[in-house]
């Protein structure tokens, strides 16, 4: 039986993250328009600098700082910020970005990941209209990206004020 098209670019972006550095968790990224792969991104130090992976610890893990808590203490580059820094936006202008994310201890498919806020503001800018992140081996969520817009999480933090 033929794996059907989101699968497809799931099981890519799952190659691609195969050649992430974190300690903590694996992430990769591709962007996909008009069924052309755009550009791929895996979670990695910025080019030339260390990664947690060469240096045999991870900060984050180090000061028991809870996953999705204090990115700007992380060395590396999120996979979807690196997809996207690796494209042109007007070729990312309606595209679709596929993201994996695995237990780098493990493994596992991490269940329920979602972009992080500051990954949602680049997917954002970018142009790209759907995210569809990988739940299980066959199972995923589409997440519509103007969703993110009118939901805006800001609002939330700051009503009243």
């Amino acid at each position: 039986m033929r794996r059907d098209k989101v699968n497809y670019y799931l099981d890519i972006a799952e190659a691609v993250l195969e050649r992430g550095t974190c300690l903590r968790r694996k992430f990769g990224a591709i962007i996909v328009k008009n069924d052309e792969i755009i550009s791929t991104g895996y979670v990695g130090a910025p080019r030339g600098r260390k990664n947690c992976s060469d240096m045999g610890h991870c900060i984050r893990e180090e000061l028991s700082i809870p996953s999705g808590e204090r990115y700007e203490l992380c060395r590396s580059v999120h996979a979807e910020a690196n997809a996207i820094i690796s494209a042109s936006r007007n070729a990312m202008l309606g595209s679709t970005l596929f993201l994996a994310c695995r237990d780098a201890k493990t493994g596992e498919v991490v269940p329920n990941t979602v972009p992080c806020s500051m990954c949602k503001r680049l997917i954002i800018n970018a142009g790209i209209e759907k995210v569809y992140v990988r739940d299980t081996a066959d199972d995923y969520r589409e997440l519509q990206v103007r969703d993110w817009v009118y939901y805006d999480e800001s609002l939330e933090d700051h009503r009243g004020y």
